[in-house]
């Protein structure tokens, strides 16, 4: 008998072949990952950044509740994903405005337009809880998040720079071309606190209230 074990003992472990298992919390990564982004930005946007838990958020995601936690360390790490994802779905939509701008050779003014189209697609449109939460939760990142958003920021803000300088120069916008920037985005920004989808405007609608606002007609007589 203790020769047989001794035998067993010195045997050779027999691994399965191909590649080790996953755990399940790997399975289907990238789906996970991205179902808990959703999941995390409409429920900070909801409840706000502090109220909301990983438990919350992995209860809504139908995932056990350290499931977060295999694709981001803490919850700070969610929100800065959320942020950067919504930062990065926004600057592709603009890209694609501003290409097919280009295509179409448009005036400054309806570039303008184009521009206040699509931010408000990013604010209000379907999927728009990633942008609000940036809005509402910037003071939740840590200073290096914060610095990293920024600079999807700024690249996101170049455009608008650019033809409101253009609208400076033609005359149609006399105030500083900062400060129209900041004021445009600010009022359009501010969208998010009471425009309700479907009551009342459409985004279209609210565009072109948005440029009569920017910049007024002078031809045109008030009503």
């Amino acid at each position: 008998m203790a020769e047989a074990l001794a035998v067993l003992a010195e045997a050779p472990v027999r691994r399965p072949r191909g590649r080790p298992r996953k755990p399940p919390e790997a399975l289907d990564e990238g789906n996970r990952r991205q179902k808990l982004l959703r999941v995390a930005a409409r429920l900070f946007r909801r409840q706000g950044f502090a109220a909301t838990t990983t438990r919350d958020i992995a209860a809504a995601a139908g995932m056990r509740s350290g499931s977060p936690f295999y694709h981001f360390e803490s919850k700070g790490a969610l929100l800065a994903a959320v942020v950067e994802q919504g930062m990065r779905a926004a600057l592709q939509r603009q890209a694609q405005a501003l290409a097919a701008s280009q295509q179409a050779a448009e005036a400054p003014e309806a570039l303008l337009r184009r521009l206040v189209r699509t931010h408000f697609d990013v604010l209000l449109g379907p999927g728009s809880d990633f942008i609000p939460v940036m809005l509402y939760e910037w003071r939740s990142l840590s200073t290096e998040q914060r610095a990293a958003i920024a600079r999807l920021q700024r690249e996101y803000e170049a455009a608008w720079s650019g033809v409101l300088d253009a609208l400076c120069r033609a005359g149609r916008i006399r105030a500083d071309a900062r400060a129209a920037r900041l004021m445009c985005l600010g009022a359009l920004n501010w969208s998010v606190q009471w425009y309700k989808p479907g009551m009342g405007a459409t985004l279209d609608q609210l565009t072109e209230q948005a440029m009569l606002l920017f910049l007024p007609d002078p031809t045109r007589r008030p009503a």
